[in-house]
């Protein structure tokens, strides 16, 4: 690849990391106005509009890398991006602040967010995600939502006012509204197709002139690049000390990626999505011992603390340089594999003691 080329392909990936923030922002402003305008409960809006703007971004790719024939991509962005959603997101947002987890996230939301991630592996152990399991995925979102909606109706007044302030704010009305709302819908849309197209582009040229398999690139750079909705997101939260939202809006995007994203392009793609052995050998499996790290950390006190932060930014460091190691065959991969199976034992079993320790004090309590 010359300069020139090379310089182009960089211009490309940046140009279109930056069409997907910029789409996914527009679709969860003008959805969420259009909603509210539609006279559409603040909770539905909250709960289903907006997490599937965040999640945006990572479909558009996953449809537009399938349609090219490229399904190591689908499946890096999608375990990717719920890699780096709870290690970079999570972990920069509670070294900025500690993060507070409310009870019904460790209650609900992240069992059933480990749960997806079985599910995912399990039917992805025969070698790709067909129709009929996308199906599958997809109705158990429809399953998630329902649920969700359920327990909203017995949300407090306050509660149901957070998620009105925070997405569905009282819309204007008339003409001119529906037109600049719809607009800014339509031109979410339209660039974050351009970006996904972008970024895939980029990304396999890329991938093909330095030797490194697609599926490596979708697991960083796509994954990274699709993840900054939610990193944008989960910042401005804990800035705005609405933290709780941080979190909610991780595990939430986590859910979606896996039952909406990968799902649908199970479902849309002409025959499936092909599961890479190199990923069911390490990323799935490291994506799902991440969801239930989530546990004990989110248990223990319900609240995600700067030590824990910096926990989760360390292995998403390490995950990034492993990979790296290993797609450019570095002399020192044997050397940092070492030092990683004695890291990663001994922090299972700091989790697990702080674990035993919170349920010891709650049964004294």
């Amino acid at each position: 690849m010359t300069d020139a080329g090379g310089l182009f392909t960089l211009a490309l990936i940046a140009g279109g990391i930056i069409a997907l923030v910029a789409g996914g922002e527009a679709i969860v402003r003008g959805a969420s106005r259009v909603s509210a305008m539609l006279g559409l409960p603040p909770v539905v809006i909250g709960l289903t509009v907006v997490a599937f703007g965040t999640s945006a971004p990572e479909l558009a790719v996953g449809l537009q890398a399938a349609g090219a024939g490229q399904p190591d991509l689908v499946i890096g962005n999608v375990v990717g991006s719920n890699i780096y959603n709870v290690l970079l997101v999570l972990g920069l947002s509670a070294l900025i602040a500690p993060l507070l987890v409310k009870q019904r996230l460790v209650r609900i939301d992240v069992p059933l967010m480990v749960g997806a991630s079985i599910v995912f592996f399990v039917l992805a152990l025969d070698g790709s995600i067909d129709l009929t399991e996308g199906l599958i995925m997809f109705g158990l979102l429809l399953g998630y939502v329902g649920l969700l909606l359920a327990l909203a109706r017995r949300e407090s007044p306050d509660v149901v006012a957070e998620y009105e302030r925070e997405y569905a704010p009282p819309p204007a009305r008339g003409a001119r509204a529906w037109l600049v709302n719809l607009g800014l819908l339509g031109l979410g849309l339209v660039l974050i197709v351009i970006g996904a197209g972008w970024l895939v582009e980029g990304a396999v040229t890329v991938a093909r002139s330095l030797g490194i398999s697609e599926l490596v690139i979708g697991l960083t750079v796509v994954a990274i690049g699709t993840s900054l909705p939610e990193l944008v997101t989960s910042l401005v939260a804990v800035i705005r000390d609405e933290r709780d939202i941080a979190v909610g809006n991780i595990v939430g995007s986590n859910i979606f990626n896996l039952l909406c994203v990968l799902a649908l392009t199970a479902v849309l793609a002409p025959d499936g999505v092909s599961v890479a052995a190199g990923a069911l050998g390490l990323d799935i499996p490291f994506m799902l011992v991440i969801a239930v790290a989530c546990l004990p950390i989110f248990f223990t006190g319900h609240v995600i603390a700067r030590w824990e932060g910096a926990l989760f930014l360390a292995y998403g460091i390490g995950y990034t340089v492993y990979l790296v190691l290993d797609a450019t065959h570095h002399r020192a991969l044997p050397a940092f594999e070492l030092v990683a199976l004695a890291v990663v034992p001994l922090t299972l079993v700091t989790l697990a003691v702080i674990s035993l320790r919170e349920i010891g004090r709650r049964r004294a309590a």
